[in-house]
């Protein structure tokens, strides 16, 4: 009779709770926007009791990563929770303090574990049905993305989460498309994991249906160019350029290359010529050049300044930030929210100086030299990936990585997609044997003869008989 791993159900329920988490990050602005606004500051943290399950059951399951990683977190968000009440006690009242606190450990700290559950229980199969579900819904959404762009900016669909303000503007009267999130970052995200999925898949062929790529890549042109943001563009565009990586790594992994792009080639040809894209190009290209005239600066240049601008500005702000901060989770519009009545960036909008204003000097840079070399540590983890012929790792980080660095966590989809699509990067290494599985299941007892004359309490009781030992050389030193 062999034994059951109990942590085997555990690990079914936490796999269970992640895909309920990817639902909830793909639902969670339509439901801020449409269904229920009223509601839309509480729906901030819908995704948090699913977490806190997670959690839960991976102690159980001897999945919980008490690393060194998650080990400083925790130190951290002790400490900065004690420097925030010390600094604002005699400012505000303890329910306020309390209330934004814990926000801010929500968008710091909270979920940044999930990535390591996510990394041991998730399978190769669960890899898979996330990119084929994420490619099939890049229809629907591009539909919607299109139905938003052609409205105007006071339409039903162009609503915002909680009926506050109006979408962010495009060009020539057009918004922002942002789907179904509250905000285009999430079309940043999705779009960007949606490439990682579609280029890994051309390349691997037999992984998807041709037919579901085809769907796919052709909504995804689209979407692309009716979302009127340079980010998305950016953020798709940093997917396929990390395959500049594999050539210089192992080219042969990408034999196969000349076809992909020549299929590539002709679907991008005929989705071209449909209106609604040359619409939707023209809108962003006007995009581009208004922002290159107002900078002074070419595209690359514009692009480049803005992945710096927050590194700029962290270092401007270090003197002028309080030696305990300004208090955990008051730069994020949640924490102004609860603070003031009014969302918006008490301290300042860019992700590092928010960090260093809200936590000082010390615990701040603490937490972002953190950041930094978790990604560091990730990234070079999918480079061995390539060096196993493993891609997936690789094209999920790209979409992950800059996110993960200097995203604004505080912002509930930026933190849901960087920690999830991290996550599926950790399990796809896993395949390649660079991950640790974790505890290993029990142990399979062999079927013995019962000890004659003795009773079914005293074999529950002693057990079966002691079977003779066995050298297992050095393994057993």
């Amino acid at each position: 009779m062999s034994l059951i791993d109990p942590a085997e159900k555990p690990r079914r329920y936490i796999r269970r709770l992640i895909w309920v988490y990817f639902w909830l990050l793909l639902i969670e602005g339509a439901l801020r926007k449409w269904v229920v606004p009223d509601l839309s500051t509480p729906l901030l943290v819908i995704r948090d009791p699913v977490v806190l399950a997670i959690y839960l059951l991976s102690f159980r399951a001897r999945v919980f990563p008490w690393n060194a990683w998650v080990v400083t977190l925790v130190i951290l968000a002790c400490l900065d929770t004690m420097a925030t009440f010390f600094q604002l006690w005699d400012y505000v009242a303890p329910q306020y303090i309390t209330a934004v606190t814990v926000y801010g450990i929500h968008a710091n700290f909270f979920h940044l574990p999930l990535v390591f559950v996510i990394g041991q229980v998730f399978t190769e199969e669960d890899i898979k049905r996330v990119g084929w579900w994420t490619l099939i819904l890049l229809v629907p959404m591009t539909v919607l993305m299109v139905a938003q762009f052609r409205a105007g900016p006071d339409a039903f669909v162009n609503k915002t989460a909680g009926g506050e303000g109006e979408m962010l503007m495009s060009s020539m009267g057009k918004v922002r498309t942002a789907g179904p999130f509250s905000f285009v970052i999430g079309v940043v995200a999705y779009f960007s994991l949606a490439t990682g999925y579609i280029v890994w898949a051309l390349l691997n062929p037999g992984v998807y249906k041709k037919w579901v790529l085809a769907v796919a890549g052709g909504a995804l042109i689209i979407g692309i160019s009716v979302s009127g943001s340079r980010s998305v563009v950016g953020a798709c565009a940093v997917v396929v350029g990390s395959l500049l990586l594999v050539v210089f790594l192992r080219a042969k992994m990408l034999n196969r290359f000349g076809h992909v792009l020549l299929a590539v080639v002709v679907l991008a040809f005929i989705v071209s010529r449909t209106p609604i894209f040359r619409e939707g190009a023209e809108v962003l290209s006007t995009r581009f050049s208004e922002v290159a005239e107002a900078t002074e600066q070419s595209i690359p240049q514009d692009l480049i300044s803005r992945s710096l601008s927050t590194f700029q500005d962290a270092w401007l702000v270090i003197p002028r930030a309080p030696a305990l901060g300004w208090g955990l989770g008051v730069g994020t519009n949640a924490g102004a929210k609860l603070l003031v009545g009014q969302s918006g960036f008490l301290l300042m909008e860019g992700e590092w100086p928010r960090i260093i204003l809200e936590n000082g000097p010390v615990l701040g840079i603490a937490f972002l030299l953190w950041r930094l070399s978790f990604v560091g540590r990730i990234g070079w983890l999918t480079i061995k990936s390539i060096l196993a012929g493993n891609l997936l790792p690789l094209l999920l980080f790209s979409s992950s990585c800059l996110p993960l660095l200097n995203g604004q966590l505080g912002q509930p989809t930026i933190l849901g997609f960087a920690v999830f699509v991290t996550g599926l990067a950790v399990a796809a290494m896993r395949q390649d044997g660079l991950v640790p599985e974790g505890p290993p299941p029990a142990p399979e007892r062999a079927s013995v003869k019962r000890v004659r004359g003795r009773s079914a309490y005293a074999e529950r009781l002693h057990g079966a008989s002691p079977l003779p030992e066995r050298d297992n050389g050095s393994v057993a030193r």
